[in-house]
C-alpha cells in the first residue's frame, strides 16, 4: 500500500504539471497576435469579414478553454490539426519526434561511454596528474557552448576534413558530428558526478573491509563501489536525458537537423501556431514524463524517498 500510494501521488503530480504546462503554452502562445492577421499580412483588399470566416475556418472564433480542450482531446487521440503550411501537424511530429530521441540517446551513449571510465579513473587516481588533467579538461567542458563546439566541428571535420555529412540526416555519418557536440559537453558534467560519488563510495567502511579480505582492486572498484554509486548516476542521467530532450535545439539548427528543435523554430518564423502549439507541448510532456520514471524508479529503489 505504501508503494502504491507513492505512486499514484506522483503520477498525480506529473498529471498537474502537465495540464498547467500544457495551459500555458496555449495561452502564450495566443497572446502573440492574431493568426487570419498574420495569414493575411501580405494579401490586399482584405476586410474584417475576410478575417471572420478565416477565425472561424481555424477554429480561433470559440473560446479559449473551448480551443484548449479540442487540443488536450486531439493530444490523447494523436490527432493535432492541421499546420497553417505544412499539412498534418502528427505526420510532421511522427517524422521530427523520433529523429530528436536518436540524437538524444546518441548524445547520451558518447557521454556514458567517455565519462565512467575517466570519472572512475579520476577517483582511483585521486590528487595524481591524471586526475588534474581530467577535471581541468571537466572545466574546459563546461566552458564551451553548444553552438560554438557544433561549427567548430563542422569547419574541422566536414569543411577542412570532408569526412562528415555538415547538416542534414542522410545516413548513420550524418548522426557522429551532432551526437558528439552534445555528448561532449555533457561529459563535462558526468565526468564530475562520477568521480564525486565514486570518491565518497570508495571511503564507505564495506570498501574497506572488501580489501582487507585481499579481493583484487579491479574487483573492488567494478563489483562493489561502481555497482553501489550507480543509483545517484543513473538518475541523474535520467533527469538529464529529460532535459537534453528540450535542450538540443541550437545543436538541430546548426547541423540542420530535422528533429522537434528545428520544427518549432520553423513554426515560430512562420507563426504557424498549430504545429508551435503542438511541438512545445509534446515535448514537454516528454520531459515530465522522464523525470517521472526516473522519480518512480528511485522512490522504488530507495525507500527513504517514499518516507519523505
Amino acid at each position: 500500500m505504501p508503494v502504491l500510494k507513492f505512486v499514484i501521488h506522483r503520477v498525480l503530480q506529473a498529471l498537474l504539471v502537465m495540464l498547467v504546462v500544457t495551459l500555458f503554452v496555449a495561452f502564450a502562445i495566443r497572446l502573440t497576435g492574431d493568426p487570419a492577421v498574420m495569414l493575411t499580412q501580405n494579401a490586399s483588399n482584405v476586410t474584417e469579414a475576410d478575417l471572420v470566416r478565416i477565425r472561424e475556418a481555424l477554429g480561433l472564433n470559440q473560446p479559449f478553454l473551448v480551443q484548449y480542450a479540442d487540443f488536450i482531446g486531439g493530444l490523447l487521440t494523436g490527432d493535432l490539426g492541421n499546420s497553417f503550411f505544412r499539412g498534418s501537424v502528427s505526420h510532421l511530429i511522427s517524422i521530427a519526434l523520433p529523429a530528436t530521441v536518436l540524437l538524444a540517446l546518441s548524445s547520451m551513449f558518447v557521454s556514458i561511454l567517455v565519462s565512467i571510465p575517466l570519472g572512475i579513473h579520476s577517483a582511483v587516481r585521486r590528487g595524481g596528474i591524471s586526475d588534474q588533467i581530467i577535471r581541468v579538461m571537466s572545466l574546459v567542458g563546461l566552458s564551451f557552448p553548444n553552438f560554438w563546439l557544433a561549427m567548430m566541428f563542422v569547419l574541422l571535420f566536414s569543411i577542412t576534413f570532408p569526412v562528415f555529412p555538415a547538416s542534414g540526416f542522410s545516413g548513420p555519418l550524418s548522426l557522429v558530428l551532432p551526437a558528439l557536440t552534445i555528448g561532449l559537453i555533457l561529459t563535462a558534467t558526468n565526468v564530475r558526478l562520477v568521480r564525486t560519488t565514486m570518491l565518497e563510495t570508495l571511503s564507505a567502511q564495506y570498501i574497506m573491509v572488501a580489501r582487507a579480505k585481499g579481493l583484487r582492486e579491479r574487483v573492488v572498484i567494478y563489483k562493489h563501489a561502481l555497482r553501489n554509486s550507480a543509483i545517484a548516476l543513473v538518475t541523474y542521467l535520467g533527469l538529464q536525458f529529460g532535459n537534453l530532450i528540450g535542450g538540443i535545439v541550437v545543436v538541430e539548427l546548426v547541423f540542420n537537423w530535422p528533429g522537434m528543435g528545428t520544427l518549432a523554430v520553423d513554426a515560430i518564423a512562420q507563426r504557424d501556431y498549430p504545429l508551435l502549439q503542438a511541438t512545445v507541448s509534446i515535448l514537454a510532456v516528454m520531459i515530465v514524463g522522464v523525470n517521472l520514471f526516473v522519480d518512480l524508479v528511485y522512490g522504488l529503489i530507495d525507500p527513504r524517498i517514499r518516507v519523505e
